[in-house]
């Protein structure tokens, strides 16, 4: 028996050392939380760290405005003035501040939203936008379903309890990475405090974020609180560290301030950086050039992160064009690398050409012209050819 145990041993050493096996490590033990659902996530992958109940549909309160918020900002025409719906503004809950007559810009409702959580903000943000709370909430649910929000329903702009209202956490975490790459979205949420100008007439006033996790952790990026009976505590928050960002939320949690903190601090030191693989990639035919075909090359690695040594999930995709004209530059941009896990898309590279191919003779002027109308044709109706690795 001893002899066995030897022998395993020294075959797992072996492995081992020739890196068939990987190494041994110890990771810290994943806090407890008073969480009723919650998930932490890369925001960069999408993948998940760790989680509870995390794809369980649940209400989530005012968290809900980071998809208000979201959409009134990519509806563009930010800081043009105008009257709010004055019955939009009629609504229980957190506000504002905002009153009959009132003059405001679409900008300064997302800085209401996502500060002091105004329901009044939110209201007037969907009417705003879509003429309508019924048509924004089809809005919204359209957004849910482009993002792959698969257990989610979007009832109410402002997140009070109406039915059917509700989100997973898995989904939430899916909606603050979308938003925090919008670059006004990320600009207000992380603000304390905001100074903006509204009112009949308008004039300066400042707005304080119900975000306290801002001021408890500098390293925290945002985004957004909410609470209602029926759904308790709720918080969607995003921390960078040594150039990584993570995504929490929690659901339904009366400690969430600590509980945030205490999965940030338990996470951060599991990462380890992570050379995607890529297949080799494909030639591409040259028309008119001194070469028939062209080696397409990744200039950098794809580097993303593995957390407690699991490395993420992820598809890849080459975008190419059917041929090449030359002349054609070393180094040169010809077609793109695709990173995405779902319908996140989680990277786009630059395939370069890896050689400098010049242009064969001199055409004649006809020459010219037939392929200047071919390659027209291509890019017309077949743009880039698509493949997965």
């Amino acid at each position: 028996m001893k002899r066995l145990l030897r022998l395993a041993a020294g075959l797992a050493a072996a492995v081992s050392a020739a890196g068939m096996l990987p190494r041994l490590t110890v990771f810290a033990a994943l806090p407890e939380t008073s969480a009723g659902a919650y998930v932490l996530t890369d925001a960069q992958s999408g993948q998940i760290i760790c989680g509870m109940h995390a794809d369980e549909k649940r209400p989530m309160a005012s968290t809900t405005k980071i998809m208000t918020t979201l959409l009134t900002l990519e509806s563009g025409d930010l800081d043009t003035p105008f009257r709010v719906d004055s019955d939009a503004i009629r609504v229980e809950g957190s506000s504002m501040g905002l009153q009959e007559g009132d003059t405001v810009t679409k900008r300064v409702l997302c800085a209401g939203m996502l500060l002091p959580s105004g329901n009044d903000a939110a209201n007037a943000a969907a009417v705003a936008v879509s003429g309508s709370i019924p048509d924004f909430l089809d809005l919204m649910n359209r957004r849910a379903e482009a993002i792959g929000m698969t257990h989610s329903c979007f009832a109410s702009p402002s997140g009070l309890d109406a039915d059917g209202h509700g989100a997973s956490a898995s989904d939430m975490a899916l909606l603050a990475r979308e938003a925090l790459q919008n670059d006004d979205f990320a600009a207000i949420c992380k603000q304390q405090r905001m100074t903006v100008c509204f009112g009949n007439p308008p004039y300066a006033r400042t707005l304080t974020n119900t975000n306290k996790l801002l001021a408890m952790d500098e390293t925290v990026i945002g985004v957004k609180t909410g609470f209602t009976d029926a759904a308790g505590r709720c918080l969607v928050s995003a921390c960078r560290r040594d150039g990584r960002t993570l995504i929490c939320v929690t659901l339904s949690d009366r400690n969430d301030w600590n509980d945030h903190r205490a999965l940030y601090d338990y996470a951060f030191p599991l990462a380890e950086p992570y050379a995607v693989p890529v297949p080799r990639l494909p030639e591409l035919p040259v028309e008119g050039g001194t070469v028939q075909a062209v080696q397409v090359y990744l200039p950098e690695p794809l580097q993303l992160t593995a957390w407690r040594g699991v490395p993420p999930e992820c598809d890849m995709t080459v975008l190419l064009p059917p041929f090449l004209t030359a002349p054609i530059e070393k180094g040169a941009q010809v077609g793109t690398l695709l990173c995405s896990r779902g319908k996140t898309e989680i990277a786009r590279l630059p395939l370069c050409a890896s050689v400098k191919v010049e242009q064969q003779g001199q055409k004649k002027p006809a020459e010219n012209m037939i392929l200047r109308i071919k390659k027209a044709l291509f890019k017309h109706f077949f743009n880039y050819s698509q493949y997965s690795l």
